[in-house]
């Protein structure tokens, strides 16, 4: 087991895009704190290698709440000094003195800023709660905290939202120096109330012509400044990749603690309930709320499609045949065949790997490459 996620559902403020499980129940934090505690007392595991807490928001935890956190964690998973990264997802808004004060006693060797914008008019439309300048304070306040590795959340693709304007959130995000950049093209998520104002038509979504400029654009000035293309969204200085994400697209194993978070052990894959009351309830009576899918070996291919072709490495003939079969590596280059041909998929030193131009089309690769 490589990756324990700790899922913190609590935002002071629902944003409009956000399609995750979340609440703004702020008085139930304590509870959840010490059902997560609970949990993971329940379920001990061994070589835990990274933590990630994600969210929600884990900033809309007090200090002793995080601390509280972070003592369990050493208790059942080993000396939290000695993990190889301990991520902790932040707000701007979040981030003041008081907050970056508790942060240098705690075990986090990486920080996760979710900025999104540098316009306060497309935050304001997004809901989030910072400004522009508030992300900038709270870069300088995370690293004078000594923190060398941060990462920060970009998004693209606004309504009405021009080149020109996504450039300067570029430039921006690079002023900053950050070691990691995710940037996410804005999405209509069905149940989200930007989804609604789609519905309603108050909004529209950018043509896939101009989202297809943004990205280029994107990965054209990050890749000049230096960072890496490591994944579809990812994009990292040299030795700041994010390991913890990693076991996702190498298809490693992981344990998910909290509402609504999953798990994945090589065999099966595991959900917790994603309700709050739900799982305190269970995890009080030492029942563990999740539902529990086992997978056939055609999901477990479709799996490894899905996540590791999202990667620069992409997808290993190699270890397709070792894992799957001969038969299995001939159906993948069968199949690969059409993409290859246009140029959406590149076979080199006995990896299939996206092209740029083929993330543009990269669902149509990946439904081709996978089992039906």
């Amino acid at each position: 087991m490589s990756g324990l996620y700790i899922h913190i559902p609590f935002c002071k403020r629902r944003c409009v895009y956000c399609g995750f499980f979340s609440t703004t129940m702020l008085e139930r934090r304590q509870a959840y704190v010490d059902a997560l505690c609970h949990e993971m007392r329940m379920r001990k595991a061994d070589d835990v290698a990274t933590v990630y807490l994600g969210g929600g928001t884990p900033s809309a935890l007090s200090a002793s709440m995080l601390s509280q956190l972070f003592g369990t964690i050493g208790e059942e998973y080993g000396a939290v000094d000695k993990k190889e990264e301990i991520t902790i997802e932040c707000n701007p808004d979040d981030i003041d003195n008081t907050f970056a004060d508790a942060l240098r006693g705690w075990p986090v060797n990486r920080v996760s800023i979710g900025i999104q914008s540098f316009s306060d008019e497309r935050l304001r439309f997004l809901h989030r709660r910072h400004t522009a300048a508030q992300a900038h304070e709270a870069v300088a306040r995370v690293r004078a905290a000594g923190i060398t590795n941060i990462s920060i959340d970009l998004m693209f693709g606004f309504p009405g939202q021009t080149l020109a304007q996504w450039q300067y959130d570029i430039e921006e995000a690079l002023a900053l120096e950050a070691d990691h950049i995710s940037a996410y093209s804005l999405t209509y998520e069905e149940g989200t109330p930007l989804y609604q104002m789609l519905q309603r038509q108050q909004v529209r979504e950018i043509s896939d012509s101009d989202y297809i400029i943004m990205y280029k654009k994107l990965v054209e000035r990050l890749e000049e400044a230096g960072y890496e293309h490591y994944e579809i969204s990812n994009f990292a200085r040299e030795g700041h990749r994010s390991l913890h994400n990693g076991n996702y697209w190498n298809g490693t194993p992981y344990l998910g603690i909290g509402a609504g978070a999953h798990s994945y052990d090589g065999v099966c894959r595991m959900s917790n309930v994603a309700d709050i009351d739900q799982y305190i309830t269970a995890i009080s009576q030492g029942r563990q709320p999740a539902e529990i899918e086992h997978l056939t070996t055609e999901e477990h291919y479709n799996d490894m499609v899905a996540t590791a072709l999202r990667t620069a490495e992409g997808i290993s003939l190699q270890q397709v045949q070792d894992r799957f079969g001969e038969e299995s590596a001939r159906y993948l280059l069968a199949n690969a065949a059409k993409s290859l041909s246009r140029q959406w998929l590149v076979l080199e030193n006995g990896r299939l790997h996206l092209s740029l131009e083929g993330i543009m089309v990269s669902n149509t690769v990946m439904s081709d490459l996978m089992m039906v």
